[in-house]
């Protein structure tokens, strides 16, 4: 049984301000203000805290590795604000899971990739361990629910945009060295219905000739921001269509139903067992009990945090990835 981030890790407070970061939800558009570093050394500082979180990885034994998305601030505008047809300075809005206004950027031309977005960070990662590698994109169909679109004359269309971009850029992360590319896809969770329209077909179409391992992640949200999750997921079973090998998903804070699992038979089951609702870390034995309530319904797992572990201080997501190695090593020794 392996052991992985999801994606992040807590950002250090020389690089962001992390009172602004947990004061204000995920940024769809920019948020320079979160950085403390001039952006002339901006990609140096970055560096030196993806070095950091590697390390932290490995020091704890984890065995695929991130880069602790330290670049980004947040998971999604990242790679959106480096298409074109997207306008950022000017925001349209959507509702936000929770029904809240939430500044997007508004779709108001083709959306194309310029070029390579991640790449140049994939090299880096690879360059400095190794460990498998896995590296983060966010899914076309959350892109598009988080756009607001002035310019297709279908939602679906946006997404098909989106997944068009996602497809090259993967063929390039695969490439420059990505063992695993996770596309990030949590609004297939809160706009379920719109995902069995159209999400599978998307995922298909940004997969469409892709040659690598890769996950998809759907998760509740953030627990700072959805602190109350739900027992579970409205959009999952389906994902057994999905051309994907690995599905990441939380089960932590949730409880989660497993029995679930068996509807996605075929499909690693990258399992979030370490609850990210507060910083206390768990003992080796709590990781162990939610790791073994999946078994009876697969044993194709890896072991991983629940989602958001960015928003945690570092000795407490540290301690927490020590926790995840020790307890999937018990429920190896354990395993007949």
């Amino acid at each position: 049984m392996l052991t992985s981030l999801v994606g992040s890790y807590p950002q250090p407070e020389w690089l962001v301000d992390r009172e602004k970061l947990r004061g204000r939800s995920p940024a769809r558009v920019r948020a320079r203000e979160i950085w403390r570093v001039d952006p002339a050394y901006l990609q140096e500082a970055q560096d030196a805290a993806v070095l950091m979180a590697l390390r932290d990885q490995e020091r704890a034994g984890l065995d695929v590795v991130t880069d602790g998305e330290m670049r980004r601030e947040s998971y999604s505008n990242f790679f959106v604000s480096a298409l074109e047809g997207l306008d950022l300075d000017t925001p349209g809005s959507v509702p936000d899971r929770s029904g809240n206004p939430l500044a997007v950027p508004r779709v108001v031309g083709p959306i194309r990739r310029r070029g390579p977005v991640q790449v140049r960070d994939v090299e880096f990662l690879r360059s400095a361990t190794d460990r498998a590698i896995k590296v983060t994109v966010p899914g076309p169909f959350t892109m598009a629910a988080q756009a607001q679109n002035d310019f297709y004359d279908h939602p679906q269309e946006v997404a098909f945009a989106f997944a068009d971009a996602v497809r090259e850029e993967i063929a390039d992360l695969f490439a420059a060295g990505a063992d695993i590319v996770q596309l990030d896809e949590p609004w297939m969770e809160s706009r379920a219905d719109d995902a069995r329209a159209y999400g599978i077909e998307t995922l298909q179409r940004a997969l469409d000739g892709v040659r690598g391992t890769t996950a998809l992640h759907i998760c509740f949200g953030y627990p700072l921001f959805v602190p109350d999750h739900a027992r579970r997921y409205r959009f999952l079973p389906e994902l057994a269509a999905a051309p994907v090998e690995q599905i990441s998903i939380e089960s932590a804070q949730a409880k989660l139903d497993l029995s679930v699992l068996e509807d996605l038979a075929g499909k690693t089951i990258v399992l979030g067992v370490l609850a990210l609702d507060d910083e206390r870390v768990e003992t080796p034995e709590e990781v162990a009990a939610r790791i073994e309530r999946a078994l009876p319904y697969t044993r194709d797992v890896v072991a991983a945090p629940d989602c958001g572990m960015k928003y945690l201080s570092r000795a407490s997501a540290y301690g927490k990835l020590e926790a995840l190695v020790a307890g999937a090593k018990l429920v190896r020794t354990a395993a007949p």
